[in-house]
């Protein structure tokens, strides 16, 4: 797996990574991944031409949450915390392009879920990419929508 861009595994059930190709979804079947989640644009530079298709023809679970990059949205997050909680127990790959939008979604999953606190965050984050202004202020609003669902 870490031929995918900035593949990350974070526990035997989750990774995150940028864009894997074809011949490398075939590896993350291979691997006993269940469940693939995608956060990037169907039709950006970055895409394969049809993600879902060849997702599901390897037997693999597929969703599709498409971020803009310089628009975030707490909703978007809302639903990607729901499928992830909803195949907690299964094999997951979360991947957008390069790995930014689904570093900092799993980030805050994991925030979410009691499994990192403000500071490990930040820095699971940072291990890939230093989020500009609009991505920090996501983040920011987005611990505070979390901490406020659990009061």
């Amino acid at each position: 797996m870490s031929s995918i861009y900035n593949f990350n595994q974070i526990s035997d059930l989750l990774a995150c990574s940028g864009q894997p190709v074809e011949r490398q979804l075939a590896a993350i079947a291979d691997d006993g991944y269940q469940v693939v989640v995608n956060l990037g644009l169907a039709d950006g530079k970055y895409a394969l031409a049809d993600e879902a298709a060849s997702v599901r023809r390897l037997g693999l679970t597929y969703y599709h949450i498409p971020v803009i990059f310089d628009h975030p949205q707490i909703d978007e997050l809302v639903d990607f915390i729901g499928v992830l909680n909803q195949h907690i127990h299964e094999k997951t790959l979360v991947h957008c392009a390069a790995n930014y939008r689904a570093s900092v979604f799993t980030g805050l999953y994991l925030f979410a879920t009691d499994q990192l606190n403000e500071k490990a965050l930040q820095d699971f984050i940072e291990e890939v990419w230093q989020p500009d202004a609009v991505w920090q202020q996501f983040i920011e609003d987005s611990m505070e929508y979390i901490n406020s669902q659990s009061e």
